[in-house]
């Protein structure tokens, strides 16, 4: 290993100054080889190597040093720029700022291979402004490259050698296929000189087994040296006055104790007029990434650098824009991985942007937009691989209105989330009122390097919340307890901190209350400061998508809204809010229970109506499955309906439940998830209140729940009215019909139901509709049962229990808390026929016909009765119709075969037409009646589906 040494003594060759490490003596310990401590600054010059060089020494410095005999042995020295005499001009180039000048910045991607590189080239050259600034990055992975060629050499592994000269390889690929003769042997030169030095350098770090962060920063920045150097050659080619800017020469930064740097702007403009004034060009390709202390050491702006850089220069320049090149269309409203339908927004504030970058969205990092603020300068974030993409704007004020006056974006412009965080709070009386104990908490936080991220407090001041990263909360929990030692013992601070929360820190006793596993969600508008009603749309989103907030915090500007999660609700909420603000559209997550005849047709009818919801009311319904008895068919996206008969047979699985719920709900993060229940099982719906509580909403047209036992009603219903959960079933009384909506509007208007009387049953309805002339009871039935308006056994139909089942919800729905045993149901069915149940008398078995076929048989038998009962109402001018009644005012209902006149309401229907009657305060003299079909699976199936849009309108789609 060569050592460093300085012999250079005389005053006049001041600028023969080394910049770091300082010249050692022969004798020094290699552990202080790279010690920046002794650093010596070396003034700049634009005539220089980028790179540190071996014979540092000029030519002229080293006759003028022989002249004067006091040039020393020199071995190997290490420096980083050298300072070369050259002739200047005495006419001085004055620095033009201003809208002359426009900025590009383009990321490692976009400059990533030689067709890369000349697609820059090609924008550049197109960007009709009178002079363009391009500050580029290293060429992709090869900052990554760079560092881990550092990290290798310190670790004392050789393969440092291999990978440099993948370095090498890289760039000379490069170089060979994008420049001409002469610009190639002028890099290449330049390319392999710096690799050997590097290399030098490396074998130095790998025996000493360390590097400074000098060291480091200096030899990770040889990447964008490389890359600008590569791209000027491409412009001077087209015949364009271009120089390549080193920005070590230019750009002056001064460390933070945060692991930051904070521009000299003042010392930084005056070195960027002495360049101008040396290099005069209407194209300037400069190096992002890298800048110099005060001292002249080399240091970096750190990860996401060239965009700080790019700001800088914008702001040095005072140009027009600054146009960052990345590989995505625009600032989305919300991470396009988590929310599949996040927009491009057209225009941010500074503001919204910088908020939504704290809070981790992928835009800018939040002090690349503060050089830019002070001359107003706009940043467009473009698409380097999709032109046409016109990006996102960022600046002061935004235009938010088209000419005509119409709103362009929502007053919430863009959400984002920040994982893996922890709650800390602190409690107790003895808070209240004592100046210092915020000061004392953070202090505690400051002094174990903890970051808070977000802060709330209780006006009460008797708690005070703070959220930092889960990693540090252990660090942080052990330093509160320790400062608040003795309030802890006094009482002062609560011992048993959050208690009511699910989970206790597992670090300590309790004393200091840790939330681990928590997410933040923040929403970003400028506009909502103006905008009454954000945080109670933004609260109510979250509600009905079932998500409970932890923690809350806004700052009185109301740039946003801020609020703690779980970590596994993050995602849900997320897309639920996208979703109520209108950037998405309103997702739900459906599972179809029960594909007969009625759940078969509403897919049909979802399948056919999807492109419209989609385009005009910006519903998005996704069927996540399908289920029947035996198979089931997941999918995790949605499933094509187009198809879902075919797919089942082929991709069905046995059908699971539970597996099947925790599927449509668990699995996909969708804000909102409705299970539809087609069936008519009671098992399925035993499963109803466990969904609701969960947060699934349901739909169902399945006559079970409402009419089963009385006390698990109830507490559906009561499960329903506390929570955001909907439960909606219209179709289980009327099919299609709005009987449950409008008594519901009776109700909530305040007015009084007296008496409700219908013809629930659709296949009653046509049987007693052409029960007349000369036909049998008999041949009635039979014809209906052809045409399809009755079960499979008719006698389902027959003894009313499907009437009576419909009179049991309309009289709960009234008030009225009566069980299915409750009303008295006159049977159609034979008493030979039939035999009552045990269980319940108004539940009709046919058990003297083995089977439906038999039954029809036997049923001409007892024609007769029904067929004098006809001929003494006709002999009286009046029909029958079989009815169900809920008398409100006497608290019973009934379910039986009545006599109407013919010029009564329920005498003018045809057909399988339901008709109801509602008697109330209002409509007492002449009930309100609503009268259409009541049977049919196409009715009902869109009966349901007027549920799940209805659920979609609660759930924010619009109106």
């Amino acid at each position: 290993m060569a050592y460093f040494s300085s012999a250079i003594s005389n005053p006049r060759h001041h600028h023969l100054r080394l910049l770091s490490p300082n010249a050692l003596p022969h004798d020094v310990n290699l552990n202080k080889l790279f010690s920046a401590s002794q650093c010596r600054p070396l003034p700049l010059s634009p005539h220089r190597s980028p790179i540190f060089r071996l014979d540092f020494i000029s030519r002229r410095a080293r006759k003028e040093a022989s002249k004067s005999k006091i040039l020393a042995s020199v071995t190997v020295s290490l420096h980083t720029w050298v300072d070369t005499p050259v002739e200047i001009s005495p006419e001085v180039v004055k620095l033009p700022k201003g809208d002359v000048w426009s900025v590009h910045k383009f990321g490692g991607t976009c400059v990533g291979s030689s067709e890369r590189i000349k697609n820059v080239a090609n924008i550049i050259l197109n960007d009709d402004s009178e002079r363009k600034l391009v500050v580029v990055s290293a060429m992709s992975k090869v900052t990554d490259m760079m560092y881990d060629l550092i990290n290798r050499a310190q670790s004392r592994d050789e393969s440092y050698v291999s990978a440099l000269d993948a370095v090498l390889d890289k760039h000379r690929a490069t170089a060979l296929d994008l420049l001409d003769e002469d610009g190639l042997s002028s890099f290449l030169s330049r390319l392999h000189h710096d690799i050997a030095n590097l290399k030098a350098m490396l074998r130095a770090i790998y025996i000493a087994g360390h590097a400074t962060e000098s060291f480091t920063d200096f030899v990770v920045g040889h990447g964008e040296l490389w890359s600008a150097q590569m791209l000027s050659y491409v412009i001077r080619k087209a015949g364009v006055d271009c120089q390549w800017m080193d920005t070590r020469e230019v750009l002056v930064v001064n460390p933070t104790n945060t692991n930051q740097v904070d521009p000299d702007y003042i010392e930084s403009e005056r070195r960027l007029e002495k360049w101008y004034s040396r290099n005069p060009a209407s194209t300037v390709i400069a190096t992002g990434f890298i800048a110099s202390t005060p001292q002249n050491i080399p240091t970096t702006l750190k990860r996401d650098g060239s965009d700080f850089s790019a700001a800088i220069m914008g702001a040095l320049f005072e140009a027009r824009q600054v146009t960052i090149w990345t590989d995505v269309d625009g600032v989305y409203s919300a991470d396009p991985r988590k929310v599949s339908e996040a927009v491009i927004l057209k225009t941010l504030s500074y503001q919204e942007a910088w908020e939504m970058s704290y809070f981790g969205a992928n835009v800018l990092h939040p002090r690349t937009i503060i050089p830019v603020m002070k001359y107003n300068i706009p940043i467009i974030i473009r698409n380097i691989f999709n032109l046409s993409a016109t990006g996102t704007k960022i600046c002061r004020s935004p235009a938010d209105q088209t000419e005509d006056g119409q709103s362009l974006e929502s007053f919430v412009k863009g959400f984002a989330t920040i994982d893996n965080l922890a709650l800390v709070n602190v409690e107790g009386t003895g808070m209240a009122g004592v100046p210092g104990t915020a000061s004392a908490i953070f202090g505690a936080v400051k002094d174990v390097g903890a970051n808070v991220i977000m802060i709330s407090q209780a006006s009460s001041e008797h708690s005070v919340c703070f959220a930092v990263p889960e990693k540090e909360v252990k660090a942080v929990a052990e330093a509160l307890q320790s400062r608040f030692r003795q309030a802890l013992d006094a009482g002062r601070l609560s011992q048993d901190l959050f208690s009511f929360f699910i989970y206790v820190s597992p670090y300590l006793s309790s004393q200091v209350a840790i939330i681990p596993n928590c997410s933040i969600l923040a929403t970003v508008g400028q506009k909502m400061a103006s905008t009454p009603g954000v945080s109670a749309t933004l609260f109510n989103a979250l509600a009905k998508a079932n998500i409970n907030v932890r923690a809350i915090a806004q700052g009185c500007s109301e740039y946003n809204i801020t609020v703690v999660l779980k970590r596994e609700d993050c995602i849900r909420a997320l897309r639920a809010v996208h979703s109520r603000f209108y950037l998405s559209r309103t997702t739900i997550a459906m599972g179809i229970i029960g594909p007969g005849l009625i759940g078969s047709t509403l897919l049909d009818q979802l399948r056919d109506q999807a492109a419209t919801l989609k385009e005009e009311f910006n519903i998005d319904l996704r069927v996540m499955g399908i289920t029947g008895s035996s198979t089931m068919l997941l999918s995790d996206s949605s499933i094509d309906l187009s198809s879902w008969r075919e797919l089942k047979q082929q991709k069905g699985e046995v059908a699971d439940m539970e597996k099947f719920v925790h599927h449509v709900h668990g699995n996909h993060f969708i804000p909102n998830t409705v299970l539809v229940d087609c069936t008519a099982d009671s098992t399925v719906a035993g499963y109803y209140h466990d969904w609701l509580r969960k947060g699934i909403h349901v739909v169902t047209p399945n006559k079970k729940a409402n009419s089963g036992p009385l006390d698990q009603y109830l507490k559906l219903r009561a499960l329903q009215r506390q929570s955001y959960t909907h439960y909606f079933y219209e179709a289980t009384v009327g099919a299609g019909l709005p009987i449950i909506s409008t008594l519901r509007g009776l109700l909530e208007t305040g007015d009084k139901i007296l008496r409700i009387e219908g013809i629930f049953s659709g296949t009653l309805s046509y049987i007693f509709n052409n029960f007349i002339g000369n036909r049998t009871f008999s041949e009635v039935v039979a014809e209906a049962k052809q045409e399809g308006f009755t079960e499979p056994d008719p006698r389902d139909d027959l003894s009313g229990t499907d009437v009576c089942r419909k009179v049991i919800i309309l009289a709960r729905e009234s008030g009225l808390k009566l069980e299915l045993s409750d009303i008295p149901v006159e049977s159609l069915v034979p008493e030979p026929l039939k035999v009552r149940n045990k269980f319940n008398r108004s539940t009709l078995k046919a058990q003297a016909c083995a089977s439906a076929e038999e039954f029809m048989q036997k049923l001409p038998e007892f024609d007769h009765e029904l067929t004098n009962k006809r001929q003494a109402a006709e002999e009286d001018g009046d029909v029958l119709r079989f009815v169900g009644v809920v008398d409100v005012v006497n608290e019973e209902g009934e379910v039986k075969l009545r006599r109407y006149k013919k010029d009564h309401p329920f005498a003018q229907l045809s057909g399988s037409d339901n008709i109801i009657a509602f008697t109330t305060t209002r409509y007492k003299e002449q009930p309100l009646i609503v009268r259409g079909p009541g049977a049919g699976a196409q009715v009902t199936a869109g009966g349901v589906f007027s549920d799940i849009l209805r659920l979609a309108s609660y759930l924010g789609a619009p109106s």
